[in-house]
């Protein structure tokens, strides 16, 4: 399988996820900053133009970050990271539509409408006065997810997930843009400082 990737943090949570999983995948780099992912070729792969793209031997193409999770999870062996119950997939995938929707979001546009301008206004509809206001939200989210996580080892209880795994990406890439994890928060410090420690955050 082919793995078409680059810098940021949604290709990075599939090559962790895929770490973590055992999965070997054959990285192609994509040069995201020089445009690579709008040109023709890139966009007969995926049309959304983004990446991660996974390509299957058959030469069906996933796109998405939890399509492509969920497809290695169910192809390599080990432990689900994504649940061994219906239950266990249902809680792991409401926490990783609310981290996306609530915190990867609005982070990840924070920084396409403020420091990352000068590379987005000419590829999409960029709004640089909502910057600020993006930011702060994912900022409140977190308090708001600290609080609800308090106690637990992981955001879905004992068992590391895909959750993990995406906000882990996002924590440390905001911490490069300006975003950093506010350290008066009570759970979410240390449990990112475990996340790093793993093998798979190398990826």
């Amino acid at each position: 399988m082919k793995l078409y990737s680059s810098v940021g943090p949604n290709p990075r949570a599939v090559r962790m996820f895929a770490a973590e999983r055992g999965a070997v995948l054959e990285i192609v780099k994509v040069d995201l900053r020089g445009g690579e992912n709008r040109r023709e070729a890139f966009l007969e792969k995926n049309p959304a133009g983004q990446t991660p793209a996974l390509e299957l031997p058959c030469g069906t193409v996933l796109a998405e970050i939890t399509a492509i999770c969920e497809y290695l999870d169910e192809v390599t062996p080990g432990p689900s990271l994504i649940g061994a119950t219906p239950r266990e997939r249902a809680v792991t995938r409401m926490w990783v539509r609310r981290i996306d929707l609530n915190i990867c979001e609005p982070m990840g546009q924070g920084y396409r409408y403020g420091e990352g301008l000068g590379m987005f206004e000419g590829r999409m509809r960029c709004l640089p006065e909502a910057s600020a206001g993006l930011k702060l939200i994912a900022q409140e989210k977190l308090a708001w997810l600290d609080g609800l996580v308090e106690g637990r080892a992981f955001i879905c209880g004992d068992r590391l997930t895909l959750a993990d795994i995406l906000l882990f990406v996002f924590l440390d890439f905001g911490a490069k843009v300006g975003q950093p994890l506010s350290e008066e928060l009570s759970m979410l410090p240390a449990w990112f400082d475990r996340m790093r420690a793993r093998a798979c955050a190398a990826a």
